[in-house]
């Protein structure tokens, strides 16, 4: 084996190792955190959070079923949204705009809007020119922090329905004040300080005119960037500062930042699958998803690390070694940009240090199949729910098989559940091909495709993924400033986030009021490493039915022509 595949190799088991390490602990402290008893940092944190309780208006004691919950849920986030738009749209005559930057488009607003309070950071627009300072810090840092709370709150809610203690989910607003204080502002705060340390860039001056060597000048942009940065990868949120995104030095300056960035990203997604094993009291059924999913993780990391490394077939044989390096930052290297493409879109972030479009076919294929899944970890909340729904429909194929009621943790799964989840499953496939289908049909969607045939699809069928999965990645190529990307992919990253958030509480709810049954000589057992099995299985077939047929006339069909010629 070469050196440098030795050495790629040892850096991913340290990575591995690092995010195990960082989960399990934080797993136990969120279990902590919103569970019923006492919680650590309640002597600090109680009384700030009384304050905001009473500023508010909340009644901290009162608890929601899940209609409840998933309004409260649901107008939070649509208010916000609207505040959003407000300040994109005026952002011209508002304070704190030192580059004198204009009002947003509506088209551009709404799908920044749209885009930002899903948790999905996609970016139709490039960030030093069309944002001031202050649509910066409210438009997109601020929901940052909501976004990525509202995701964890809901998981949390779900797994409460499964511990048999409660017939409601809690208190969404007491939960949303909790995940603030106690997880995303700390932790956020924390992160900050170590990139403006690499070297990353933190301030409210704007552009700044450099002297080139040739006699030039040269505009360069700054502002809140360790901020925007720090959130952006711990609330699995994406998009970038700079249209550059994670490959532009004052975002990402070293390889100390570049392994940080991609730490904060596994972090609150993987600690949350240990969350969930603290809460319903069975730490090994916790092991068993988190390996399962690690397994799937890694595989994808393998398969695009791979086709990197080979490379273009043409240029090898042309004599030009050295892996694909098309689009990557050479100072991450093949290795860093592979597993960076890897996290974001397993985690669902969105954030990039290469571009994806310039990825080989087969590359490109694992972002593109990682948000398919949507599981694959995941974002903030909304992974440990898809896992969760998956875990479901494992158990009830399974039960169908062996001809007996299935049952998770003790409930049992019938038939509202089960309608609930093929609406959570069968919306996402639904949101992604038909949009896709009226993009690659109409003339006017068509020519803003920059690349003809195979790599043409992929472009629109990644951007409505992108959308669905609430990643906010793209294969830069396409050109979706337009009305009608806007206005569409604005539509389906609000339906790819609700939907399926709305479906899974339901199923909550339902679960909740549940008397849990005693486990039978029948039961099917999900903290074993079979199910592990089942459960890759479950994701994989199921995926592979939905998306196959476009994959193929995408990627896979761009691949075996790159193979051919």
């Amino acid at each position: 084996m070469k050196p440098d595949l030795w050495a790629d190799l040892v850096q991913l088991v340290v990575f591995v190792a690092l995010v195990t390490g960082l989960a399990v602990p934080l797993g136990g402290y969120l279990a902590r955190v919103f569970g019923d008893g006492p919680a650590p940092g309640d002597r600090f944190f109680l009384p700030l959070e009384r304050a905001i309780y009473r500023v508010a208006g909340i009644d901290p004691e009162a608890r929601m079923d899940w209609r409840a919950y998933a309004t409260a849920l649901v107008v939070t986030n649509w208010i916000m949204m609207a505040l959003m738009y407000l300040v994109l749209r005026t952002q011209g005559v508002l304070p704190l705009n030192p580059d004198r930057i204009g009002n947003m488009p509506a088209d551009l607003a709404y799908n920044t809007a749209a885009s930002f309070i899903t948790n999905t950071n996609w970016q139709a627009y490039s960030g030093e020119t069309a944002m001031s300072t202050l649509a910066q810090m409210l438009a997109i840092i601020y929901p940052m922090f909501t976004s990525a709370a509202t995701g964890i709150v809901a998981a949390i809610a779900f797994v409460r329905a499964l511990t048999g203690v409660h017939r409601d989910l809690g208190n969404f607003f007491v939960d949303l004040v909790r995940a603030h204080t106690r997880l995303l502002l700390p932790l956020a705060f924390g992160v900050a300080l170590l990139l403006v340390a690499e070297g990353a860039v933190q301030t409210f001056e704007g552009s700044v005119v450099a002297r080139t060597f040739d006699g030039g000048t040269q505009v360069i942009p700054r502002g809140v960037v360790a901020a925007f940065e720090s959130i952006k990868h711990l609330g699995t949120n994406g998009g970038g500062y700079f249209g550059a995104n994670a490959a532009h030095p004052f975002e990402n300056p070293s390889p100390v930042t570049n392994l940080v960035h991609m730490l904060s990203m596994m972090l609150i997604p993987s600690a949350l699958i240990f969350a969930l094993g603290r809460m319903i009291g069975n730490r090994r059924q916790a092991w068993v998803l988190f390996i399962a999913v690690f397994f799937l993780f890694l595989v994808m990391w393998s398969v695009v690390y791979g086709s990197e490394r080979y490379g273009v077939p043409e240029l090898v044989r042309a004599g030009l070694v050295g892996g694909n390096m098309e689009g990557k930052e050479v100072r991450f290297g093949l290795f860093g940009s592979a597993l960076f493409t890897t996290v974001t879109t397993g985690a669902t972030t969105g954030s990039v240090n290469g571009m994806h479009d310039s990825l080989t076919p087969l590359g490109g294929f694992v972002p593109l199949f990682q948000m398919m899944l949507n599981n694959v970890f995941g974002g903030d909340g909304a992974g440990l729910l898809n896992i969760l729904l998956y875990v479901i429909l494992g158990v009830f194929l399974t039960g169908l098989m062996v001809g007996r009621t299935p049952e998770l943790f003790g409930k049992k799964i019938e038939t509202k559940e089960m309608k609930l989840a093929a609406i959570a499953l069968l919306a996402h496939p639904f949101i992604i091909l038909v949009p896709t289908a009226l993009a690659l049909a109409l003339p006017g969607p068509q020519a803003s495709i920059a690349n003809p045939g195979s790599h043409g699809v992929s472009e629109v069928l990644y951007a409505y993924t992108s959308g669905a999965a609430n990643n906010g990645s793209a294969f830069a190529g396409l050109d979706a400033d337009t009305v009608f990307y806007n206005t569409t992919i604005g539509s389906v990253m609000l339906l790819g986030r609700f939907v399926s958030i709305i479906a899974l509480l339901g199923i909550a709810g339902s679960l909740a009021k549940k008397t849990p049954v005693a486990a039978g000589a029948g039961t099917l057992r999900t903290d074993t490493p079979l199910f592990g099995v089942v459960y890759l299985l479950t994701v994989l077939i199921l995926g592979a039915l939905a998306f196959f047929p476009v994959l193929a006339v995408g990627p896979i069909a761009e691949q075996l022509a790159m193979l051919k010629g």
